[in-house]
């Protein structure tokens, strides 16, 4: 049986892995076939041309083939457009990654998130620092939304009532949106949360996020990360975790 080859596909490297003293397992994500595991061979020798192109948050295209669970790496280019994050939008890149590893299976392909994930790295390495939790939080909307575990956001989720605009209502991992008292501020009103499904409705809805529900998506922090613990299984995120022991040096 002749091996499958993929040509020139767009990609993006999310998590390597030594596998021996010349070689590295990547975990990539690609566009048309999802998130992929690549044996890239004698790529850490100092002669390799792949060497300084194998980097996580950078746009790629790349051949691979075979059969199986890892395939081989062929060929890679960088597509270039925008250099490497740094400081604190680098460490939010790599949490984009660790979401991905944790939720995405392999060989399933998400097109548009892949495109979504493209555009919020582009944001990360442009260094605009209030783009930041807002391109994150768009993110993560997205993503729970490509994978089915984001509710509707304009109607309560287990009696499909309307919301009513002056009203607060949270986000529960288990029961989707819930009607709260007034004085639970860390909850959105039901316009708050109307708008959010209008942006998602949108054609363009990463853009129609960011442009139109910016202030809203800081408000997002806690809820979605509480929402993506319970459906990755964990506690507290290698990644968010580092993040907070950098800052409390």
């Amino acid at each position: 049986m002749a091996t499958r080859r993929i040509s020139d596909e767009p990609a993006y490297v999310l998590h390597r892995y030594d596998w021996s003293e010349t070689s590295l397992i990547l975990e990539v994500f690609t566009r048309q076939h999802g998130r992929v595991a690549l044996a890239a061979k004698g790529v850490k020798r100092p002669t390799s041309s792949f060497r300084p192109i194998l980097l996580p948050l950078q746009p790629l295209s790349i051949t691979y083939g075979g059969e199986g669970d890892v395939r081989t790496l062929k060929g890679a280019e960088w597509v270039g457009g925008h250099v490497m994050p740094t400081g604190e939008a680098l460490l939010s890149g790599y949490y984009l990654n660790e979401l991905l590893m944790r939720l995405l299976a392999r060989d399933d392909p998400h097109p548009v998130l892949f495109d979504v994930y493209a555009a919020t790295v582009r944001l990360l390495a442009s260094g605009e620092p209030e783009a930041l939790q807002w391109a994150l939080r768009g993110f993560e909307l997205l993503l729970l939304r490509e994978l089915g575990f984001l509710p509707a956001l304009d109607v309560q989720t287990l009696s499909l009532q309307p919301l009513v605009p002056e009203d607060r209502y949270a986000l529960v991992p288990e029961a989707g949106l819930q009607w709260v008292s007034a004085e639970e501020r860390q909850a959105l009103t039901g316009a708050q949360w109307q708008a959010l499904q209008q942006a998602l409705d949108d054609p363009v809805p990463f853009a129609a996020l960011l442009r139109e529900c910016a202030d809203l998506l800081a408000l997002l922090q806690r809820p979605l990360r509480h929402l993506l613990n319970y459906h990755c299984g964990v506690g507290a995120f290698r990644t968010r975790q580092m993040m907070l022991d950098i800052q409390s040096l």
